[in-house]
Parts: C-alpha cells; structure tokens; sequence
C-alpha cells in the first residue's frame, strides 16, 4: 500500500477512523473481487480518495447506508474481525485507478531494466502482470463510466517532457500530465455521485493534488536518484528545495479553497484527509516540523482558486504512486542493502508485514526487501497528540468534530 496520504489513526479519531478503513478495505476487496487474490497488491491510498470523495457526495438516505455498505469477513490485517466496508462505484472507481497506474508503473520500470527487472525472465512475467492490470483496470473503469486512457495517455506524455525538460526548464511542464490525469478521477467522483456542480472544483482540487503527488515524489527521492543517476525532475530542472516547497505549499492551499466550491452532504472526512493531512505529507516529504509555515512565507498563493484568480478551469489529472511505506520497491529504485531479500522472498515478507499489522502498529520493522529498520506509519503518534503548532486545531484532527475548523467546511 502506497501514497501520500497516510492518516494516523490517532488524528481521524473513532468516527472518521472507521470510515476510513471501511473504504480501505472497500477497496482492497472491490480489487479481490473483480480482479483476483494478487490484485490487491496494488492497493493505493491516493487512490483511495476517489471512494471517499465518491460517498461524500452521495445524497442523504435518512441514516441508512443505502448499500454503501456491506459486512466483510474476517481478515488478518483487522485482528480477524468482521468490518463494515465501503462498496459500489466510488470503489470500483479506485480500484481501476489503481490498477492502470500500477500497471504503468511495472511497464515503465520492465522498460528501463531497473533492478531485478534487467533480468528478461523477470521483465517479461512483470510485462505479463502489467498488461493483465492495465486490461483489467480498462474494463472496471468502463463499468463506472470512466475512460482510464487518460491515464495511460498521462503515462505516455510523462516520457517525452521528461526528454526534453532541461536546466532552467519549468518544473511545472513536468507535472502537467499528472495533473491532467487526476483532475479527470476527481470530477469522475462528481459524475458517480450525480453532482455535475461539483466536477469543476473537483478536478481543480485533484489538478493541484497531481501537482503535489508528483512534487513529493521528486522531493522524496532526490538523493537517491542523485545516487543512483536516475532522472530527477527537480535535478533535471535545476529546481531548488526552496521553490519546490512553495509550489507545494501553493498546491495545498489551492486544494483546501477548491473544497470550498464542493457541496457535500458529509464532507468530513474527506475534507481531514485533503485539507490537513496533505499539509502533513508535505512536512513529512522536506523533513520539517509539524508547524507550518507562516502565510506567505514561499509567496502569495498561485492558480485559478488564488485569491483574484479565475474561476475554476476545468483540467484533469492522475497521480504517481510514491512513498512505498514497506521500504523498498520490488520493481525497481533503491536496490537491497548487502544482505537484502530477494524479490519473491521479500514479497513473502510484505504480506507477513501486512498481515501481522506491523506496518502501522509496531515500533519498527525491517523492510521487506532493503531489510532496513523502519518505523511504523503511526510510530511516536499517541492520543494526547498536540496540535497547537498546526494550522489546524486540535478539535479538527483530534476527534470526529470540525465544527471549529476555520476552513470553510
């Protein structure tokens, strides 16, 4: 599981907590479902966003679920409980996300031989995976009406920029078709929920979350591509941290006031994950304290939701995957230290690691494949946590109430 929103459970409290998981695991089985056992390996926490702005936008049904909800059998990764999970086509919507980029992503690493797929037997069974996962993901997204060949056509442009991006070269030019492809997933959600108002801030708001998507992974992996030579978009570019920071800065802000211009009927969650919790990937992605910058501070807000901006055009965008919370990428990137697991014998690990919940409840863990120590998503996350140094207060993050929240909800 990958991305860059990734909550504490500690923050969403009781409420939001269990909607949260419901719609993790919404998606996890709509993927087990319609796509098989392995599907779920793919299993996206940006894409899990579609499902939760999906269901907040979907009418009142008077206190009842309306189907949004069934009753899932035990599983491993729930202490072998029975949950209440999300299902329909906020759901499936997710899940054909998910699998084309991760169908593009195994197709773009078998391309360029990037570890153990520099080997032809290796590289031509993943090439076999991707082209299963990009079917599937084509056949599930028509189902909900969505066309994922903006995705793959986002995938393809991303190679010929980066070609030609150079030193002085606008980073942004380089983001462009990930913005492209997220604002399209993001107003799909307003077309599933039969909310055509809401598909033009949607896709604004999903436009700039591409934008950051794409900024965090470059942040991310700045040294390691320095390290392994691997192209950079922000070395490429000669980008600074500094003006990096700013864009993501800009990219959150826009996001909350484009959330503004969306009517939902409960938008708490997805406001939280969207309006908060990216502020924290973006602490969490330059390795900077929880408090945030004062306003300002990497300049004046820019794009259409700016203050004096125009009104909301209408792009379309989608997502990289990044920030592999299990510590190493089997398709590639920063290869095993010395001493390392092998590609099926860190597979086996990952799913032991899921299963077992240490990778958001144990202190540590050692990464499946680089078998390096790694702190769990909720290490040193308690719930007293103080949020005084945040923009956002306390009874925002804290408990199941945003009522004081100054962001317009």
């Amino acid at each position: 599981m990958f991305g860059i929103v990734r909550p504490c459970r500690h923050r969403l409290g009781e409420r939001l907590g269990a909607q949260w998981m419901a719609h993790l695991c919404g998606l996890c089985l709509a993927l087990r479902g319609d796509h098989g056992q392995f599907a779920r390996v793919v299993t996206n926490y940006d894409a899990l966003l579609l499902s939760v702005l999906t269901e907040a936008q979907l009418p009142d049904q008077g206190g009842r679920d309306g189907g949004r909800r069934r009753t899932a059998g035990p599983c491993p990764l729930r202490g072998m409980r029975t949950a209440s999970v999300a299902q329909g086509e906020g759901a499936r919507l997710a899940a054909a996300v998910s699998l084309v980029l991760a169908s593009a992503k195994v197709r773009d690493h078998a391309a360029d031989g990037d570890g153990l797929l520099a080997r032809r037997p290796v590289a031509l069974a993943a090439r076999r995976v991707a082209v299963s996962w990009g079917r599937a993901g084509a056949r599930t997204g028509a189902d909900v009406g969505f066309d994922t060949a903006v995705l793959v056509d986002a995938v393809e442009r991303q190679l010929g920029l980066e070609a030609l991006a150079g030193p002085g070269s606008p980073v942004l030019s380089v983001t462009e078709p990930t913005e492209t492809a997220t604002a399209a997933a993001f107003a799909h959600t307003a077309v599933l929920a039969g909310r055509p108002g809401n598909a033009e801030p949607l896709a604004e708001a999903g436009r700039l979350f591409g934008r950051l998507a794409h900024l965090l992974d470059a942040v991310e992996d700045r040294e390691a591509d320095a390290a392994s030579g691997a192209w950079n978009p922000l070395t490429a570019t000669g980008t600074s941290l500094a003006e990096a920071r700013r864009l993501a800065d800009d990219a959150v802000h826009g996001i909350r006031l484009a959330l503004r211009e969306v009517r939902f009927t409960d938008g708490r969650l997805a406001h939280l994950l969207l309006a908060h919790e990216l502020g924290r990937s973006v602490e969490r992605a330059f390795g900077t304290s929880c408090g945030h910058a004062p306003e300002g501070a990497f300049g004046p807000p820019q794009g259409p939701y700016a203050p004096g901006g125009p009104t909301a055009p209408h792009h379309a965008n989608g997502p990289y995957p990044n920030g592999d919370p299990l510590g190493g990428n089997p398709f590639g990137g920063e290869p095993p230290r010395p001493g390392g697991r092998g590609f099926w014998a860190g597979c086996a690990t990952a799913v032991g690691l899921c299963c077992t919940c240490k990778l958001c409840c144990a202190d540590e863990f050692e990464g499946p494949w680089s078998r390096k120590k790694r702190e769990s998503w909720c290490h040193d996350c308690d719930c007293d946590c103080d949020c005084s140094c945040c923009e956002a207060c306390q009874c925002c993050e804290c408990c199941e109430c945003l009522s004081c929240c100054d962001c317009g909800l």
